[in-house]
């Protein structure tokens, strides 16, 4: 468990603890002399505990390492006043690579044998599995005990009918990026249903074109909500923000100015978000985040203000103790998403410029490191390029791993703290789409690499694409689950690609859960070239979006166009999947069509999973992009190939997406974007559907004049976040149309979990950028995220009137 999750467990245990010591002072309240559970009872939560507790406290209760005994009354005073419905609520979210997974009678169980271990004697009466039980009775530090919650009144109000458990007064957080530590991104919440999702409206906004010196467009922060108050980042300088969760009202700012450093910084703006820690007492309560110019802060989560302890007087400068030189105002590395905090340890990975047409071959590497949340002290550092000596280094032929670049983690990690391993998804070496200057298969170039997190060592490693000249490295944190195979569970995780393919392994041991083949692909014919002749296929699940384009995958909603498109395509070269880049021709070929694109497929939104089923929901777009090579001008780059199309002397230059298209519609046909659903017991696809609505440009395009078009999708660079809750699958669309008010919208829709079936939609003022996230408080359920657009972002909160 995180740090904060362990805090939300002890509480609980010791608030229970002296709950079973109240005196009758109801006809609810019940002693402890009496027995406040049964031995069986006891009994069945001692098994609960050793499979879902004990990795983390300990099979003696008395706490390992970092991880407190659960025993004591040291949280007593902090649940001071609290009923215990309202923190079994809180349960939603234990254990971290499954929450939500303890049911109301499992949780009764595991309260019976901590009141055991807590010398409680047994009785006749087992601990109550209703939750409107448990919140009549509230911890009371002052009476030595538990008191009735409610009075009278209250107490003759109607029980819930037990087919829909109550929600009444629930409260659900939002703790890290994604959710919780197994990257899940979803929450229990269940007040928004698909009864009532389109009479959401917005609760709260805030514009953050403020927050630095120019709106941002691609606002694609995840906010944390914890103890009702909402952390983010926002505005071009990246400033840190804390926010009452319910109104939306700023309660603390904490920005930067981070002069040169910050003007050279290569991934500026809000970035993804930031991550919080909390000391196992609560009283340190700490935001941590990257800034811009890469440098590692740490802020007091009260009062914004930065802890002198961490660092230099709050901060890490990220570009110092990376095992090589740096400048720090002009090396190019930085990062965009959040850190990792896993127990104590903060895990930070790197980014780069875009690698179409490189500076040099030579450029930063990008290493993994992990800190002490405390002070800020470097613990470890991984080298995801090797040095002579450490394992890996032979993958790169003709020395190649001494000068080349790149090969950082970019992405989200996840981790599981019970196996103490850390996952991190890593992007191939310098450049995107040419590898002549790093021949061989170069570990750890696009590979989830397992990491103990207290030392950084390598447990093991899975390389999902050879020698990647697409652009295809791994964009996002892998979801962690547990499922049954071959009647034993087993510890997996499935990580998302560019490439839509959905590589499944266990999490322990690297190996695939269903057999991965290397298949023979096309080979490069680029000068200096030596593309793999093996590319790693799962052979489950089926890949989530359209993979290598032929005449099939044309543009045919008329006949017309089908044509015009089959004359456009003899310009560039077609081919199956794992076709790679050409030197590109004006006589043609001018490019390889390339499907999924450089950027997906899936792509840094990730997925969601519901653990309740192991039902995982991915968002991929379906975009054709032209990927050609044009040889490198010595006095812009060392590199022999860059990404480009040729072109006519005095012609812009060309490049990518725009130019492989029909009368301006897209080259490829519909869907543009979509949705899939698989059920991760077996690898099956559950459902897949079309996401957007249809933009203007295609469905009022002159060529389409009286077609009755459906949603085709929006197509071109979207990232688009899914949000799973108890109820449904939310997401927003990539891009706006005009709607029958003739008013510019992009749709927040809902959609069944089981079926896919649209559950409802309401508008929004921009596309989204940012992925969704939910929480819930006092039984009010809010959905937030980040839009923006020419004019600017927003932070938008939905909530029922």
């Amino acid at each position: 468990m995180d740090g904060l999750s362990r805090r939300k467990c002890v509480a609980l245990i010791v608030v229970l603890t002296c709950a079973t010591l109240a005196a009758q002072q109801s006809q609810q309240a019940r002693s402890s002399a009496g027995g406040a559970y049964t031995a069986e009872q006891a009994s069945a939560g001692e098994r609960i505990y050793v499979d879902k507790c004990a990795s983390c406290h300990g099979a003696d209760v008395a706490g390992i390492e970092r991880a407190p005994a659960l025993a004591g009354s040291a949280f007593a005073e902090s649940w001071q006043g609290r009923d215990l419905g309202r923190l079994r609520d809180r349960l939603e979210t234990m254990p971290p690579t499954a929450p939500g997974s303890v049911s109301d009678a499992d949780a009764a169980s595991l309260i019976a044998f901590l009141l055991r271990a807590a010398d409680m004697p047994a009785g006749r009466t087992p601990v109550p599995t209703d939750r409107a039980e448990l919140a009549r009775i509230t911890f009371d530090r002052g009476r030595a005990g538990a008191v009735p919650a409610a009075p009278a009144a209250a107490a003759a109000a109607p029980p819930a009918r037990r087919s829909s458990p109550p929600t009444t007064g629930a409260s659900f957080e939002w703790v890290t990026y994604g959710a919780n530590l197994a990257s899940h991104r979803y929450s229990p919440a269940d007040q928004i249903t698909k009864d009532n999702f389109n009479r959401l409206q917005i609760a709260w906004r805030l514009k953050t074109d403020f927050l630095g010196p120019a709106p941002d467009t691609l606002y694609s922060a995840t906010p944390l909500m914890v103890g009702r108050v909402l952390y983010t980042t926002a505005g071009m300088r990246r400033a840190a923000i804390a926010l009452n969760a319910a109104t939306g009202e700023m309660l603390w700012m904490h920005t930067e100015d981070e002069g040169r450093r910050g003007d050279n910084a290569i991934r500026n703006g809000a970035g993804r978000g930031l991550a919080y820690w909390a000391s196992a007492d609560g009283a340190d309560r700490r935001i941590i985040y990257v800034t811009p110019g890469y440098r590692l802060l740490a802020l007091d989560a009260q009062t914004g203000v930065p802890i002198p302890a961490f660092g230099r007087g709050g901060a890490v400068d990220l570009k110092l103790e990376n095992d090589q030189d740096l400048d720090l105002d002009t090396g190019e590395i930085g990062l965009n998403a959040t850190s990792l905090v896993v127990g104590d340890v903060i895990v930070v990975g790197a980014a780069h410029r875009p690698g179409t047409a490189p500076r040099t071959m030579k450029n930063a590497k990008g290493f993994v490191r992990g800190y002490d949340v405390r002070t800020g002290q470097r613990l470890w550092i991984f080298h995801t390029i090797p040095k002579q000596g450490e394992f890996g280094y032979d993958s790169w032929l003709e020395g190649s791993a001494e000068y080349n670049g790149n090969t950082g983690a970019w992405a989200q990690m996840s981790a599981d703290p019970a196996l103490g391993l850390v996952f991190v998804p890593t992007e191939m070496a310098t450049g995107d789409y040419y590898g002549g200057h790093r021949p061989g298969n170069t570990l750890f170039a696009d590979s989830i690499v397992a990491l103990d997190v207290k030392t950084g060592q390598r447990k093991w490693h899975y390389q999902s694409v050879h020698h990647d000249v697409w652009d295809w490295d791994l964009p996002c944190a892998p979801m962690l689950f547990d499922m049954r195979l071959n009647g034993r569970t087993v510890k997996a995780l499935a990580q998302p690609t560019k490439s839509a393919l959905l590589f499944v392994l266990n999490r322990e041991t690297g190996q695939p859960i269903w057999p991965i083949e290397e298949r023979p692909v096309p080979q490069s014919d680029v000068p200096k070239e030596h593309s793999s002749p093996t590319q790693p296929i799962p052979t489950r699940p089926a890949p989530f979006d359209r993979q290598g384009v032929t005449e099939n995958d044309l543009i045919d909603l008329t006949p017309e166009l089908k044509a015009e498109a089959l004359e456009v395509v003899k310009r560039y070269k077609m081919g199956p999947f794992f076709t790679p880049p050409v030197a590109s021709r004006l006589e043609g070929p001018l490019g390889t069509l390339q499907l999924p694109s450089d950027v997906g497929g899936a792509n840094w939104p990730g997925g969601s999973m519901d653990s309740e089923n192991n039902y995982l929901y991915i968002h991929s777009h379906t975009t054709v992009f032209v990927s050609g090579l044009v040889p490198g001008n010595p006095s812009q780059t060392d590199m022999a190939y860059v990404g480009g199309q040729a072109r006519a002397p005095g012609a812009a230059a060309g490049r990518g997406r725009g130019g492989a298209n029909v009368q301006g519609l897209p080259l490829i046909k519909p869907p543009y974007d979509r949705i899939t659903a698989y059920d991760m017991n077996t690898g099956d696809i559950v459902w897949q559907k079309t996401h957007s609505s249809t933009p203007d440009e295609i469905r009022n395009h002159p060529a389409l004049r009286g077609l009755n078009l459906p949603r085709l999708g929006q197509p071109g660079r979207t990232f688009i976040g899914v949000l799973t809750t108890k109820n449904l699958v939310i997401a927003g669309e990539g891009g706006v149309h005009t709607n029958e008010t003739g008013r510019r919208v992009a749709l927040l829709r809902a959609y069944d979990k089981r079926t896919g079936e649209d559950a409802g939609a309401v508008d929004m003022p921009a596309k989204q950028t940012g992925s969704p996230m939910s929480y819930q408080i006092d039984g009010k359920q809010y959905v937030v995220l980040a839009v923006s657009g020419n004019d600017g972002a927003e932070l938008l909160a939905y909530a029922l009137p």
